[in-house]
Parts: C-alpha cells; sequence; structure tokens
C-alpha cells in the first residue's frame, strides 16, 4: 500500500474514531518507515499506535510499547499486572 492510500485510511479512522483501525494503519505506517530506515518517522507512528491502543485496551499496546523501547524511544511498561 502506498503512502498517499495509508494517509487516505487514517484520516478516514480519525473521522470515525475507529482506535482498531488507527491502531492497525499507525503500526502499517511504521512497519513502512521502518523498512525505509526512517526510523524517527517510524517511531512518530508508533507513538501514534501505541497511544490509541492503550486509549482503547487494546492487546497490541504491549507490543508497540516494546518496539519504542529498542529503538530507545520509551520505557518498557509492564502491562501484565
Amino acid at each position: 500500500m502506498d503512502k498517499d492510500d495509508l494517509d487516505r485510511l487514517l484520516l478516514a479512522a480519525h473521522a470515525r474514531n475507529d482506535h482498531v483501525d488507527l491502531v492497525r494503519y499507525y503500526t502499517m505506517a511504521a512497519d513502512q518507515r521502518e523498512q525505509a530506515q526512517d526510523i524517527d518517522a517510524a517511531c512518530f507512528y508508533l507513538t501514534h499506535a501505541f497511544v490509541f491502543a492503550l486509549e482503547s485496551g487494546a492487546p497490541q499496546a504491549d507490543a508497540l510499547n516494546r518496539r519504542l523501547v529498542a529503538h530507545g524511544r520509551a520505557h518498557h511498561l509492564d502491562f501484565q499486572s
């Protein structure tokens, strides 16, 4: 999926306030930027995905936190307690 398509999907998900899709599409954008070795942009998208995952109680929050930790952008949080 190209960047323009993904941007349209993100905007539509925001308009619907659809946290499931927001987590999905921000994670996809982060994956694309990581593959392009643009870590700053990847972490920008990961942070957004992480926040929406936290807000909605999505199970992806732990994995997103771990990815941010791996890039030195967050502290590890314990989601098991």
